[in-house]
């Protein structure tokens, strides 16, 4: 049974009580009954709150009192920095030692407040107050069982040595993220399929992580796949493990099958093409939006003819072990077109449709085309310049005339030229440049003073001239000066003066 809120069991007690005390005994039993039942009071305790004549006090919430500043809480870091960041239990019993060698080495100058504070906190006490500073230093946090562990469950796994030369349609999924510098928000994903007979790649973006949208994206590429998708083998990703893609494996007959995790080795053959082919031609930057993911799939549809047509590649025969030693022995390079041709399992019709594609392609038009594609890529993900509403190619005899030179100017890919780093200065003036100076001195005299109790005295110093709309600018330039004054009460006057004059 679901529990009343406090606010409520109060709200019905003074609705009830002078009904209970007035009433009868039939009524008072009645009443008594509904009340327990309502609250979850014990009988003796719900009698003696309807008997009295007032209500039940009924404290506030108690406000945080922070026992620890800031100059107590910097100090707390240093020394956690300096123990090679160990836990506060182990921490506790070394702070005697550590400050005392600081202090004698001249690294730490505590004031005797901080010191005494420092020394007085509990090992529970330290790790609460060191939380947020671990979690930005990249600490490790509690995992939790994800949702799709009971998927997983379901879905046999393949490891690297299960394959055996399957016959052309079983193939390795992977996603590669288009997130740049920061994986925050949303973004951009590719999805990649390769097969493992014949190496064949085909790749289309992912707007964002959705099963149902990634089914759908799976149909679309198993309408480019030449042969039928007969086998799926996937990470560990909840995009992969869920009820969805399990419903739609088995409802087309699809052996669906994933890694072991934190076993990239199980899937080497996607993962290869994740760098020589995802890597290699979109490159890093950041894609988001469908814009984005619309340029991404007209470079794929150029892509996946350019390499699986004209891109020879390595396919391992055998591997000899002596001692340690491992020798590798591969098959003469060949473009996926060509081992999907020579492959006795694949059907005529296929042969076929994929010899007289090929036979209307022009690898030069199509790197043309991939080139152009990718420009527009670029344009979009760093948006320092107008895009136009049609990129026109240039002209196949100046391609390929620039072919010829291309290779003094670099790397010619425009994905994998580096994004132009943008400066980002103050766009306004700064609104306090005339009364600094007078608001450090009213700081450094009175430091317990708040932001909005310094403004109120500058608007009475100059009438008229510092609206209320600076208390926020007052208050971020407070947050500095209080930080410095911290900082020279842990390292001393000489460490500030130093780092002031750097």
């Amino acid at each position: 049974m679901r529990r009343v809120s406090m606010a409520t069991r109060d709200e019905l007690l003074a609705a009830v009580r002078e009904r209970y005390r007035g009433g009868r005994c039939a009524e008072k039993t009645r009443i008594l009954d509904e009340f327990v039942a309502v609250t979850g009071y014990h009988r003796k305790h719900a009698m003696r709150v309807l008997r009295s004549e007032t209500a039940p006090c009924t404290l506030a919430p108690r406000r945080s009192r922070r026992v620890y500043d800031d100059a107590v809480r910097d100090g707390l870091v240093v020394l956690w920095e300096a123990s090679d960041r160990i836990c506060g239990k182990r921490l506790k019993p070394l702070m005697p030692v550590l400050i005392e060698a600081m202090e004698r080495h001249g690294h730490l100058q505590l004031h005797a407040e901080v010191r005494t504070q420092l020394l007085s906190m509990s090992a529970a006490t330290i790790d609460r107050a060191l939380r947020e500073v671990k979690e930005q230093a990249g600490g490790r946090k509690r995992r939790r069982v994800a949702p799709s562990s009971a998927i997983r469950r379901r879905v046999p796994v393949r490891t690297f040595a299960d394959w055996h030369d399957p016959p052309p349609g079983f193939v390795e999924a992977d996603l590669v993220a288009h997130s740049g510098p920061s994986t925050k928000g949303h973004f951009v994903q590719s999805v990649v399929l390769t097969d493992i007979a014949t190496g064949w790649t085909e790749c289309a973006p992912l707007l964002f992580r959705e099963q149902k949208l990634l089914s759908e994206v799976l149909t679309e590429l198993r309408k480019l796949l030449p042969f039928d998708l007969l086998g799926f083998d996937t990470d560990n990703d909840s995009v992969f493990m869920n009820e969805t893609v399990l419903a739609y494996c088995q409802a087309d007959g699809i052996a669906f099958t994933r890694c072991r995790p934190y076993r990239k080795n199980d899937q080497a053959h996607v993962e290869q093409k994740n760098g020589a082919v995802v890597r290699r031609i979109v490159g890093y930057r950041r894609l988001e939006g469908v814009e984005a993911a619309a340029a991404l799939a007209r470079l794929y549809a150029t892509v996946r003819l350019f390499v699986n047509f004209f891109q020879p590649s390595f396919k391992l025969a055998k591997k000899e072990r002596d001692g340690a030693r491992v020798r590798k022995h591969y098959h003469p390079p060949a473009t996926p077109c060509q081992r999907l041709l020579a492959d006795p399992r694949t059907p005529e019709a296929v042969r076929h449709r994929v010899a007289d594609l090929h036979a209307t392609l022009d690898p030069i038009v199509l790197l043309r085309e991939m080139r152009s594609a990718q420009q527009q890529l670029v344009e979009i993900a760093d948006r320092t310049i107008e895009i136009p509403a049609a990129v026109a190619d240039p002209p196949i005899e100046a391609f390929l005339e620039g072919l010829r030179t291309a290779w003094k100017e670099g790397d010619v890919r425009p994905t994998a030229r580096p994004k132009a780093k943008q400066k980002r200065g103050r766009r306004r003036p700064d609104p306090l440049v005339a009364v600094t100076e007078q608001l450090r001195e009213w700081f450094e005299a009175e430091p317990w003073r708040t932001g909005r109790e310094l403004l109120e005295r500058l608007q009475a110093a100059h009438p008229d001239t510092y609206p209320d709309g600076l208390l926020r600018t007052l208050q971020r330039r407070l947050k500095i000066w209080r930080s410095e004054k911290a900082h020279m009460m842990v390292f001393g006057p000489m460490h500030a003066d130093h780092e002031r004059a750097a």
